[in-house]
């Protein structure tokens, strides 16, 4: 048995009543643990599996896959603030997918676990900006190896050294942050 400090940052349904749950650790990295039985009625497993905890948990690893058995789970940071506006929740979402596109599975990531989760506890608190963003991929584009000197072109940097495009939500939440300061000059923009 295994356990460790780890942000949930995927989950998807498997089956009738589990969840395939994709997490990010320090020294475990990028990977999966199935909760079996997390969406029975009476499941204490299940109610919490949310995105963005920060949570103490214990798994099995499986000898024949990358597909450990989730045995426990205790929050330590819930980050309740990200729910406070869209903005957050997609801003959120972005460095959380960025994160899981560019990492590799099962190796450890110190320097990214941690860049993750400051960037996940500044939403939970404030509402998101182009700053932030742009610092974020700066900062694990110099983690990756792939950083320029200057933070405007680690965008560009992620998508040449990856040869992928950024996840959606980088335009939606830009779009997102551009109405927000439009509607906070009077409608001028």
């Amino acid at each position: 048995m295994e356990q460790g400090e780890a942000i949930l940052i995927g989950r998807m349904r498997y089956r009738d009543t589990s969840l395939i749950v994709q997490w990010c650790s320090a020294e475990a990295g990028l990977f999966r643990t199935i909760a079996k039985g997390a969406l029975r009625p009476k499941s204490d497993l299940g109610t919490r599996l949310d995105l963005m905890v920060t949570a103490e948990i214990q798994w099995v690893r499986s000898r024949r896959s990358d597909l450990h058995t989730l045995t426990e789970v205790r929050w330590k940071k819930p980050r309740l603030g990200l729910r406070s506006s869209y903005g957050r929740l997609l801003a959120a979402t972005y460095v959380t997918k960025l994160v899981t596109q560019v990492a590799e599975a099962e190796a450890p990531l110190a320097g990214i676990h941690a860049l993750l989760e400051k960037a996940l506890d500044h939403l939970a608190e404030k509402e998101p900006s182009a700053a932030l963003l742009a610092r974020f991929e700066w900062r694990l584009a110099q983690e990756l190896g792939v950083a320029g000197e200057r933070p405007e072109g680690a965008a560009a940097a992620l998508e040449e050294a990856f040869h992928r495009r950024l996840p959606p939500q980088r335009r939606q939440v830009l779009e997102w942050i551009r109405s927000q300061s439009g509607e906070a000059d009077g409608g001028a923009k």
